[in-house]
């Protein structure tokens, strides 16, 4: 049977098997068949799981991973959902952007207490925002 076992799968993605199976569970990737106790996949199972560690350090949640592709495996990203995830990390990072320079800002602040501060008591509205 050709293909690679998941130990082999694991080493090269950088995923743990417990990883792997978690992800088998949920639909997201699928093995071709066991070798033992091992299970095999197809080497096409690396570029999806690349997929699949793009949306999540995207944001995406894993279901809406699995909603990116299609009955037939196949790739169907709604570009909607990508537009709304990048407005998404428009704002977040915008938000840790103004944190980060407050805080050096707070760090070299002359103001005698940091509640004193401008800087630093915008900061404290700030991270009460969603």
């Amino acid at each position: 049977m050709a293909g690679m076992d998941i130990a082999e799968v694991a080493r090269i993605s950088g995923m743990p098997a417990s990883t792997l199976r978690f992800y088998e569970e949920k639909g997201l990737i699928a093995s071709i068949g066991r070798h033992g106790l091992r299970r095999i996949f197809d080497a096409g199972v690396v570029e999806r799981l690349a997929l699949i560690a793009l949306g999540r350090a995207s944001g995406f949640s894993l279901d809406e991973i699995a909603g990116m592709f299609g009955a037939d495996g196949d790739l169907r990203i709604d570009r909607h959902l990508l537009s709304a995830k990048a407005d998404d990390l428009d704002r977040t990072i915008k938000k840790l952007t103004t944190m980060r320079d407050g805080l050096r800002h707070a760090a070299v602040c002359k103001a005698a207490s940091h509640m004193e501060c401008p800087t630093f008591r915008r900061i404290l509205r700030i991270t009460t925002r969603k």
